[in-house]
């Protein structure tokens, strides 16, 4: 325990500032492809229709566009960060590793998608490690005990 927080420590002494504006681009920008996941459901589901069970992947996909809708929200405000990024790294390890990889990398035929999902991926490992920093409502929280 004491390591974690000796590392936590480190993280917010050493955190620049304009990596704050690229945690909150991130988040707007899985609150966008919540959206997308909302309002092409049958795309998603065509991407996870090799299963059989498809009550399971109907739960999958709503997992994932509330994931991604709350989960950007709460990434772009910086509240509760690195809870919120928990709940996106199962969904950004399968893009990666199971959904994407197929198409191969730079293919046309993905429209970038596992580009996108790697560099997602990546940011998200490094916003788990640095925290949301102190444009964020954790850092203003911290700060303001009593409000």
């Amino acid at each position: 325990m004491e390591t974690t927080n000796r590392l936590e420590h480190w993280a917010d002494t050493h955190h620049p500032n304009w990596l704050d504006f690229i945690r909150i681009a991130l988040g707007i920008f899985i609150m966008y492809k919540g959206v997308l996941f909302i309002s092409n459901t049958s795309a998603l589901l065509n991407i996870m229709k090799n299963s059989d069970l498809q009550f399971v992947n109907l739960a999958l996909a709503h997992y994932v566009a509330f994931a991604h809708l709350v989960g950007g929200f709460l990434i772009a405000l910086g509240l509760k960060t690195r809870f919120a990024i928990l709940f996106q790294l199962p969904i950004l390890i399968g893009a990666v590793f199971f959904v994407n990889i197929d198409q191969g990398f730079l293919s046309v035929a993905n429209n970038l998608e596992f580009e996108l999902s790697l560099i997602v991926l990546v940011l998200l490992l490094v916003f788990l490690f640095y925290g949301s920093g102190k444009v964020s409502m954790d850092n203003w929280w911290k700060n303001h005990p009593n409000w």
